[in-house]
């Protein structure tokens, strides 16, 4: 069948058309509970492509779903298929329209694109969802989507002008106000059922958040007999989109948002539907589970954020100000900064991603995600709720559209045990009852799909819901458009995406302490909200994931692309290969292990940590890669230059164009990289070898960790820091380390980086064991910290070392011992005034720091330097041994042309260009021209400056 349907779509279509074992991976399950292994993907290049694959797919019985962004949450963008990917090429914007507030799009447009298109017009789409960075229209479309500011300007198909569908036949429909362009045999159906239909959806009228079921009462005369209006929520059963003209309403000049504080959630609840009159632009809600400890909320259990609009600042701060002293809350925070509206708005945000883990590590999951009830009975709804949960011993915490009513949760169901997925289906029935109880909607915003389209029958009733068939039946009388969602649905227990994963913890090295250990937990960490598909990066908002973006937005090189493949190479359905899969293998060589996966993503999958895994299996007993010697066993090379002290030799061989050409070659190294400069003397030597090399002792003392790349190939760095903490009144001193029968041989500590990211685990962690060897006798209660100035070094002691080693408590307590050079200066001489630096600053963030250890000290120590100015985010793309290696050179230079270059080529003259990162200063110097500096060597300059003054 596959071979049969694969070869007429290539026939056919213009498009991109793969049923390689990646392609159908990659699109086995979306957000949902739920995956289908479909026979392949088509990427259209038009609406003649889609219509081409649908008559194709038509004649041989083959069914055919549409697929945006991936990020439903009831299953409908899975089948068994053919998948229609509208990302990849039908992702125009064809016209904007300011005189008729419209705008024609493609299906695969993401919503940001289409704001950024209508922002200078002063307009905006009104549905917002949180995923806005990476849903598309069409998928938006599909599920009627709604969004927080649902309140304002409706769901989406208040918003929907107009629609062109490709049939299930192949044909085309053009869908709009009036029975004009509907498909033979469905005005008679529905005229012939006028009854049914104004007395079946009687029941919800003044119900804002009704998603569930088909929208027969659009097609209603006393509703104008909206068929694009009824076409919305559909779920791509009834055809799919190829053009779509949408709405465009007015967006606010100024902003505010008022966050009210509650006692608890109920409270809140209750308070939302009296927000109303006041005419707010959202009223979100989400309770004390989801949020972060530091997240600068005000005082409570609960909150709701208002958001209001307004034609000039001050306006749009009245208008919240009014909500404040009319609401009876807690405490209130109003702010009207556009950056700390974006810091709050990313909290409840993240909340679809953060809802999957509980408050004890544990898993939670969707199902039902998204129910709705009348706003007015949303408190009492929720006490019944709870009371459910109690009843079948579930967890779960309430977030969402509070104004409308529309609750989100995730709950944490057994969905691998056939006693909890008995579970599940007792408690979806009973909560189906309950919602119908309280005149709610099962669907309010995500759409049936397989999590509840069983269930409508509670809701709707059987003859409604048979009408609802009947409808399916004029669209697709063959019924190949995404079946087994909305009518005749699958059972909601089957087709579980777990029951393919493996029941025994798999063997493993690094010790997963945030999934008990089990590897396929880790992998199950991905739940499909795709944050790592976001298409392009404000500022400074963080770093996953670059080479998602470097490559146009190939889902393959996306952290839930991975992720997948990973998924279902743990199944052995569709990877078969297991650890030596050649499809996981390239898909991981982009990840540049930056580690921004493991702080943005909302669930904090660690890909970084995963590559370095499956390498370490992929290459088990085999031959690696060149570059994984030449970079992976980087400090064993710098050593044994500085034991024949042939660094000199080194570099002069290095700057030969035969020579280095040969050796790059060899070596696995990108031919267009300059191999770095070997310092002659490493800081180590020079710290031995000179007169007080111990350091002073007058104050508390620290241990300077002397990595592999500072003391080696940026010494300078180093005695820069020295130079500072001494300043600050700090003893340094440096790591012990083990003299061996040979003279002037020692065992040094080492992080073992370089073996991690390599994925030579057996290596790193006998590195590592010698490390902890070596710094024991300072790992006692009183020890010193350890002050580590590279940051991707201070990443893997904080994070893969005790991760790696996890039996040897020595580990943990080293991880603990590490802090960055900021974070010495401001605990251990808090007091200390560092030199006035006066100047702006550029460059970027490492991605470790960034990921792991974060950057608050940096910024305070910065500020109090009179260093102003913030720093870039992503990654320089460099990478470690990423951008050096053979084939990664473009996506390198891609990276940093993402952020880091552009910031530094506008940066005013005088601008000091920070970079504490070894990587990040190379990348600069060779890209840019560029001297990157660390905020040591900064300072350090600084007090030379103020000694000579005086």
């Amino acid at each position: 069948m596959a071979d049969d349907i694969g070869r007429a779509l290539r026939d056919v279509v213009r498009g991109d058309v793969e049923f390689t074992t990646t392609a159908r991976a990659l699109t086995t399950m979306d957000a949902s509970n739920y995956r289908r292994v479909p026979l392949g993907v088509v990427a259209p290049k038009d609406a003649d492509d889609v219509r081409a694959v649908l008559a194709a797919c038509a004649e041989r019985g083959v069914p055919v779903v549409g697929r945006g962004g991936g990020t439903s949450i009831a299953g409908q963008a899975t089948g068994t298929g053919v998948v229609v990917d509208f990302t990849r090429h039908m992702n125009r914007i064809l016209d904007v329209d300011p005189a008729t507030r419209t705008a024609r799009v493609q299906p695969g447009v993401v919503l940001d694109r289409l704001q950024e298109r209508a922002a200078p017009h002063g307009l905006r789409f009104g549905p917002d969802p949180s995923t806005h960075g990476r849903c598309t229209l069409g998928g938006m479309i599909g599920n009627n989507s709604c969004g927080s500011h649902s309140v304002a300007w409706g769901t989406t198909a208040d918003n929907v002008a107009a629609l062109a569908v490709a049939g299930a036949d192949g044909g085309t429909y053009r869908l709009g106000r009036g029975w004009d362009g509907a498909p033979a045999g469905l005005r008679a159906l529905v005229e012939g059922e006028l009854g049914l239909v104004r007395t079946g959806f009687a029941p919800y009228a003044g119900l804002p958040r009704r998603i569930s079921g088909y929208a027969v009462d659009a097609l209603l005369p006393e509703h104008g007999t909206d068929l694009a209006r009824f076409f919305c929520g559909t779920e791509g059963t009834l055809g799919l989109v190829t053009e779509a003209t949408v709405k465009l309403v007015e967006a606010p000049a100024a902003k505010a948002l008022a966050v009210l504080a509650y006692a608890d959630e109920s409270a809140a609840a209750e308070a939302a539907a009296g927000l109303l009159p006041y005419g707010p632009l959202t009223v979100e809600g989400m309770a004390a589970d989801l949020v972060p400890p530091d997240s600068g909320l005000p005082r409570g259990g609960a909150w709701l954020f208002v958001e209001t609009g307004g034609a000039t600042p001050a306006e749009a701060k009245a208008a919240a100000d009014r909500i404040v002293r009319a609401a009876d809350v807690l405490d209130a925070l109003v702010v009207d900064d556009p950056a700390g509206q974006r810091t709050l708005w990313r909290i409840r945000e993240d909340a679809s991603g953060t809802a999957t883990r509980m408050p004890d590590g544990s898993e939670a999951w969707p199902g039902w995600e998204d129910c709705a009830v009348p706003p007015a009975r949303l408190g009492t709804y929720l006490r019944d709720f709870r009371g459910l949960l109690g009843e079948h011993g579930l967890r779960g915490t309430p977030y969402g559209h509070f104004g409308d009513g529309c609750i989100h949760v995730r709950i944490d169901f057994d969905l691998l045990t056939e006693k909890g997925i008995g579970r599940f289906r007792r408690f979806s029935e009973e909560l189906a009852a309950l919602v119908v109880a309280h005149g709610g909607s099962l669907s309010g915003e995500h759409g049936d799909g397989q999590a509840r389209a069983e269930l409508l029958p509670r809701m709707y009733g059987a003859e409604l819901v048979g009408l609802f068939e009947r409808v399916k039946g004029v669209w697709d009388p063959a019924d190949v458009l995404n079946p087994g969602m909305l009518v005749r649905p699958a059972r909601l227990d089957e087709n579980l995406r777990f029951a393919v994963l493996p029941r025994e913890p798999v063997d493993v090295v690094f010790g997963y302490p945030h999934d008990g250990g089990d590897f396929s937990a880790a992998v199950r960490r991905c739940v499909g909200v795709a944050k790592c598909r976001t298409e392009t990066m404000t500022s400074g908002s963080g770093v996953m994931c670059p080479s998602f973006r470097a490559t146009g937005g190939d889902e393959t090189h996306s952290t839930r692309g991975r992720a997948r493949l990973l998924h279902e190479m743990l199944a052995g359905e569709v990877v078969t290969d297991g650890w030596r899969s050649e499809e996981v293998r390239d898909a991981l060589d982009l990840c540049l292990s930056c580690k921004g996966c493991r702080s943005d993503c909302p669930v904090g999958v660690d890909m970084a940590t995963y590559k370095a895994e499956f390498l370490h299996h992929h290459y088990e007993g085999r031959r690696r890669p060149a570059a994984h010697y030449a970079m992976g066993w980087l400090p064993r090379w710098l050593r044994l230059v500085e034991r024949t002290r042939s660094a000199r030799l080194v570099n002069s061989l290095g700057r030969v164009g035969v020579l280095a050409s040969v050796g790059k070659r060899l070596a696995g190294v990108a031919a267009e990289r300059e191999l770095p400069v070997v310092a002659r003397e490493t800081f180590s030597a020079g710290w031995h070898r000179r007169p007080g090399g111990a350091g002073r002792r007058g104050g508390p003392e620290v241990v300077l960790w002397p990595d592999t790349f500072t003391d080696h190939l940026a010494p300078e760095v180093a005695g820069a820091a020295r130079r500072v903490l001494e300043a600050a009144g700090l003893g340094v001193v440096l790591p012990p380390t083990r003299t061996f029968p040979r003279p002037g041989v020692r065992g040094r500590v080492c992080c073992g980086l370089t073996y991690v990211s390599t994925g030579q685990l057996d290596r790193a962690r006998a590195v590592q064991r010698r490390t902890l060897d070596l710094m024991e006798p300072l790992l006692v209660d009183d020890g010193p910290p350890v002050v580590v100035l590279e940051p991707s070094c201070a990443a893997a002691l904080r994070s893969d070392l005790p991760e790696l080693l996890p039996d040897d408590p020595r580990a943990r307590r080293l991880a603990d011992r590490v802090v960055t050079f900021a974070e010495a200066l401001e605990r251990l001489a808090p007091d200390w005034e560092p030199p006035r630096i006066g100047r702006p600053v550029v460059g970027q963030t490492h991605c470790h720091q960034h990921a792991v250890l974060g950057d608050t000290a940096d910024r305070r120590l910065r500020e109090r330097a009179g260093m102003e100015g913030e720093l870039s985010g992503g990654c320089c793309g460099l990478a470690g041994n990423f951008g050096f290696e053979q084939g990664h050179y473009e996506v390198s230079v891609a990276c940093a042309e993402e952020q880091l270059l552009p910031s530094v080529r506008a940066a005013g003259e005088g601008s000091v260009v920070l970079a504490d990162g070894f990587s990040c200063r190379t990348q600069l110097g060779q890209l840019a021209g560029v001297r990157g500096r660390h905020l040591a060597e900064v300072l350090a300059e600084g007090l030379d400056a103020a000694d000579h003054g005086s």
